[in-house]
């Protein structure tokens, strides 16, 4: 069954906002779009449920839930009440331009990547960890691909609360069974309580049904030869023991199932290299919204961090037209204008002016870190190199006049998922990296400090590069300190 609307485009709700069309419909509620008139432009979701007593309750519950909650993963809830003449209570919040997972994975199918799963599961774990934290836990309970939205650059947000409990720790199990057929976990259908494990569950559920193109969403025999195989081989237990029938046979927490994840991305980067790069190797391209944006200087200075944590480690120029390293190498050797395209500075070799097909032997030499200066995004194929890369970096502006190139780029490549891309502002300040993350519907998007010489770590930003780095430092880092003195 499906709830009737009870409103029609242009009724103004509450005085306040225009209805425009509904957007969502289930067999309790039904979500309106609709236009603030006290800001205009402003578009808000409206959920309407029916009014009886227990339902009224439920929705009352959700709104006291969502208020108490903020994370960007979540909607923000901005009003809620109820009117007499449709006999229905109304949820005021965040619109989410987007479709759900639902929608993107049935028109994909066995085509949506795997790093795009991958993603999701990353994305999850953190807004579950949030959900997790909170003292009681609030556990969400409805893990399923309808109640998941993605953005245009396919960011996740949770949607829909309506089940959603906090977690009682004098109870034996719960009072309502709820939760969808195939992604809830066994213990929502009665017998105990649901706890944070029961949110694992519908994350292994969810990953299961992604990675077996929709057929299975639970453990059952055999369903190991319908997993896709495109997928790191070691995902494959971590989804198993999501799904055990035991709560306390599955992982405990999402930080445990955070680091099985840490550890099959790292055992993928070192078993099955990308074609042409070293097994091991970490290639980090940074890519440049436009010209003038502090690409190289960013490059020079990730650089040298990243050998603070790794053996060799290169800088490579990919532009035979650049003059930048040029430049550098003329002073570094003292005004000499050497005629080698390789240099070391700082025990890091720097590559000037490199072609493609210099780019590839690089990547299959002897180093354990690559840093590839990609400049201003202009061709096919510099997209290509970064879209390869482990730690793909985009630098744009902090200015809102120069917004507009990093949100165009930022489309562009929304149609690549890769779940390490970090947008870095240059000298931009708290409010302007919060500006670019509402543009860009992604919490992926750094400051870099002030750092007026690349070739000498401050202390600022050795934490902001570790914490770009954090997936990829090594556990056994060296500590080494480098000073680029003219001759």
């Amino acid at each position: 069954m499906t709830h009737a609307s009870k409103l029609v485009h242009g009724e103004v709700l509450g005085g306040r906002y225009a209805i425009d069309r509904v957007i969502g419909q289930g067999g309790m509620s039904c979500v309106y779009l609709a236009e603030d008139l006290k800001l205009p432009g402003k578009r808000w979701a409206v959920k309407e449920s029916q009014s009886e007593p227990a339902m009224q309750r439920t929705v009352e519950e959700e709104a006291r839930l969502l208020v108490k909650l903020n994370h960007p993963r979540l909607p923000r809830i901005v009003d809620f009440f109820r009117t007499e003449d449709t006999g229905c209570t109304y949820l005021v919040m965040d619109y989410i331009d987007g479709v759900t997972l639902e929608k993107y994975f049935r028109e994909r199918r066995a085509d949506v990547p795997p790093e795009f799963i991958m993603s999701l599961a990353d994305q999850l774990l953190e807004v579950l960890a949030y959900l997790h934290s909170h003292e009681p836990q609030v556990i969400f309970r409805d893990l399923k691909p309808s109640n998941i939205m993605l953005t245009r650059m396919l960011e996740v947000r949770l949607i829909d609360f309506g089940i959603a409990r906090s977690y009682k720790s004098a109870g034996s199990e719960d009072t309502v069974k709820l939760g969808t057929v195939g992604f809830a976990a066994p213990e929502q259908y009665g017998g105990r309580q649901s706890d944070a494990r029961s949110d694992l569950y519908g994350l292994g559920a969810l990953l299961l049904y992604l990675a077996t193109a929709g057929r299975f969403s639970e453990w059952i025999t055999g369903v190991e030869r319908h997993i896709r195989g495109d997928l790191p081989r070691e995902m494959v237990p971590v989804i198993r023991k999501l799904l055990q029938y035991a709560p306390e046979q599955r992982y405990q927490s999402t930080e445990e199932v955070r680091k099985a994840l840490f550890r099959q991305r790292t055992f993928a980067a070192v078993q099955e290299p990308s074609p042409g790069s070293a097994a091991g190797t970490l290639v980090a391209a940074v890519l440049g919204a436009s010209p003038g944006v502090g690409t190289t200087h960013t490059c020079i200075a990730l650089g040298h961090f990243l050998a603070t944590k790794y053996g060799k480690v290169a800088v490579v120029e990919m532009s035979v037209k650049a003059n930048a390293f040029s430049r550098i190498q003329d002073i570094a050797e003292g005004g000499q204008g050497g005629t080698s395209r390789t240099f070391e500075l700082n025990g890091i070799d720097f590559w000037r002016q490199t072609s493609r097909g210099e780019v590839i032997r690089v990547l299959g030499g002897c180093y354990e870190a690559v840093v590839l200066d990609l400049g201003a995004y202009r061709d096919s194929e510099r997209l290509e190199e970064f879209l390869r890369a482990d730690l793909p970096i985009v630098i744009g502006s902090g200015a809102e006049w120069r917004q507009h190139d990093l949100v165009t780029l930022a489309r562009m490549l929304s149609r690549h998922p890769q779940p390490h891309r970090i947008y870095a502002l240059p000298l931009a300040g708290a409010d302007s990296v919060q500006r670019v993350k509402r543009a860009l519907e992604t919490e992926k998007v750094v400051g870099l400090p002030l750092q007026l010489d690349p070739f000498e770590m401050l202390e600022d930003s050795e934490r902001t590069y570790a914490g770009i780095c954090r997936d990829f430092i090594p556990t056994t880092g060296r500590k080494r300190k480098f000073l680029f003195r003219k001759k």
